[in-house]
């Protein structure tokens, strides 16, 4: 490979939206270069998705093992072996590296070069001092983890969801700040691994209340601590240990200190004035619909534009922005967005709250249901849950699906289906769902609309 060419495209970055870009642009038959300064795979593979699920996974399996439901089936749970956890996670991301980013970019036909991209104008890269000229460029180069500026921070060495993902030894106890998504998976992975938690900040703070209250409850239940009140100062203690003050002067201490209130984009020294991109207040890339920045030979994708941070979400940016910057402007279409957090029961919706809905004008009409009330939960005798139907009082068409259940992210498929095309309740009540799934909460809970009578179990 020689970077002296003149590529029909060059992306910077390769994550989910940066490989995206380069089968799109392959696609249609243009040279196409991608530059990485770190490792191969981007956020959700190295950092992200894939190893905070593969360990919440392992988690699960030692508190599933606590937490048998069923004493005529006893188990039982050791200690946790955290370095050798680590490097079986470790193992996954370097299988997955070589097959799902390595071979990908070699069977498209599209080279990687390792090095740190630069724009020295308008129209000019640079990749470690070595100029690349490009008709067009994506910047796909995604986000960190963002430290909050909080009084006594820089004293107390915090974790993020990465670094902590990094641990070899498993502390006694841990402080989480941040409510969301990335607070809430790793708060209930380190309990399950035996660490007493505490959360600070509202939990679940985009949920809808009654999906949010199930978490709350589980959470009581699995002993995590949570204090839904906004940090204001951490603290270390002579003994090493982290202490965080609250606005309503509350105080919890902790071993470690893990940080979990948003990211930043990863836009450090890319040299965007000098490329004339725009950033938001923030410093995310400002793109228009087409993921066109204000640079028009400069297109963005994935987490640094400050889109959803859903992997697929990047890719589908991706493929937007390597079309437009090839001369197909695309839009990407969010209509029935869905979303996981992969606690236990995992947290998931798709298309709009309720709130949502009324504030866009609609005439709302919901209903919630019970997880008691559906056959799965109760075959699997934990009855922890709830689903939320949100629809169209005037059309009936279906809004927005919520729900804290197992294996929530699943049931999103149909919701999301649904919503994209258009389908009401009345269709949902009418077609066939598979007895005994946690799917068939949807078809139940669209019945509700009809009657709240009970039901026996497939009428």
């Amino acid at each position: 490979m020689s970077i002296d060419e003149t590529w029909d495209l060059v992306v910077i970055g390769s994550g989910g939206a940066a490989m995206a870009a380069g089968i799109e642009a392959r696609s249609r038959g243009k040279s196409v270069l991608l530059v990485e300064h770190t490792a191969l795979g981007g956020t959700c593979l190295n950092v992200g998705c894939v190893p905070s699920k593969n360990l919440l996974a392992a988690a699960g399996h030692r508190h599933r093992a606590l937490a048998n439901p069923f004493p005529s089936v006893p188990t039982d749970a050791g200690g946790v072996d955290l370095a050798a956890l680590m490097t079986q996670k470790q193992e996954l991301i370097d299988r997955l590296r070589q097959a799902k980013y390595a071979d990908v970019a070699d069977a498209h036909g599209f080279p990687v070069c390792y090095g740190h991209a630069q724009f020295v104008d308008t129209q000019t890269l640079e990749v470690d001092g070595e100029r690349v000229f490009a008709w067009a460029y994506v910047v796909a180069t995604g986000s960190a983890a963002r430290i909050p500026d909080l009084p006594g921070m820089g004293a107390v060495d915090p974790l993020t969801s990465t670094t902590a993902m990094e641990l070899q030894d498993l502390p006694s106890s841990m402080v989480i700040l941040g409510g969301g998504y990335v607070g809430l998976e790793q708060a209930q992975l380190w309990s399950h691994l035996g660490v007493a938690v505490t959360l600070v900040g509202r939990l679940a703070p985009y949920a809808e209340p009654e999906v949010a209250d199930v978490l709350r409850a589980v959470f009581a239940d699995d002993g995590i601590t949570v204090v839904e009140e906004r940090a204001v100062e951490v603290e270390s203690t002579a003994s090493g240990a982290v202490v965080v003050r609250t606005e309503r002067g509350a105080e919890v201490t902790g071993q470690r200190l893990l940080v979990a209130t948003g990211r930043c984009p990863n836009t450090a020294s890319l040299g965007l004035d000098a490329a004339g991109v725009q950033t938001d207040d923030r410093g995310f890339v400002t793109v228009d619909e087409h993921q066109r920045t204000s640079n028009p030979r400069i297109f963005a994708a994935g987490d640094v534009t400050g889109a959803p941070q859903y992997v697929y979400v990047a890719a589908q940016t991706g493929h937007a922005a390597a079309a437009g910057a090839l001369g197909q402007p695309t839009v990407v279409n969010y209509l029935g967005l869905p979303a996981v957090t992969f606690t236990t029961p995992q947290l998931a919706s798709a298309g709009l709250t309720e709130q949502q809905a009324l504030t866009a004008g609609h005439v709302c009409d919901v209903r919630v249901l019970d997880a008691k009330d559906i056959p799965r939960a109760l075959a699997n005798r934990d009855t922890r849950g709830a689903l939320k139907l949100v629809i169209d009082a005037t059309t009936r068409k279906v809004l927005g699906v919520h729900a804290a259940l197992d294996g929530a992210g699943d049931v999103m498929l149909a919701a999301t289906y649904a919503i994209k095309y258009g389908l009401t309740v009345d269709d949902l009540a009418d077609t066939w769902a598979p007895y005994l799934t946690m799917s068939e909460a949807v078809r139940i809970c669209a019945g509700l609309f009809r009657s709240d009578m009970p039901t026996s179990c497939c009428a």
